[in-house]
């Protein structure tokens, strides 16, 4: 009779060791789930630029200081990326790149990257038009105040963050 009862004791802590150990293995995986929602990696991000555009150069040393992993094609000729990127010509500046699903188009502060992986709004992508003094990779004299913006397939632009104000 004691033999039964310590075998059945012994029945059940197993099944509750193992149903403890399911239950803990569940949890961390979990856990591990919950903690590893990043924003995309940085392998994600792609960048078009001149072979020759010192400012390009400076934009991906900008976004790997900050994190970022890049990949870089140069392009002598930009135009047919930007057009299949669907970038309009008045957002255009020199260099293009994608991340995920979205472009980003110009001198984009690596932040304002960060917090559309973040936000994901449903914008195409972001851009800095032209080549704004003070803005990554166009470091100098000085900081002129510039906007960057969201835009749409069509074209539509809102303002997403300003800098040097």
């Amino acid at each position: 009779m004691a033999k039964k009862q310590a075998e059945r004791l012994k029945q059940t802590v197993t099944r509750t060791t193992l149903a403890g150990s399911l239950l803990v293995g569940v949890m961390l995986l979990i856990g591990g789930l919950l903690l590893d929602q990043r924003p995309a990696k940085a392998d994600d991000v792609v960048v078009y630029k001149s072979p020759t555009c010192g400012c390009c150069k400076a934009w991906v040393s900008h976004l790997r200081e900050n994190g970022f992993k890049v990949t870089v094609h140069d392009r002598r000729n930009m135009d047919p990326i930007k057009r299949k990127m669907g970038v309009p010509r008045r957002l255009q500046s020199c260099h293009t790149a994608q991340v995920g699903e979205y472009v980003i188009e110009g001198h984009v502060p690596a932040a304002d990257i960060v917090r559309l992986l973040r936000e994901k709004p449903l914008v195409k992508g972001l851009t800095a038009p032209g080549m704004p003094m003070g803005s990554p990779g166009m470091e100098g004299p000085r900081k002129d105040p510039y906007e960057v913006l969201t835009f749409q397939p069509d074209g539509k632009t809102s303002v997403y963050a300003r800098h040097n104000q």
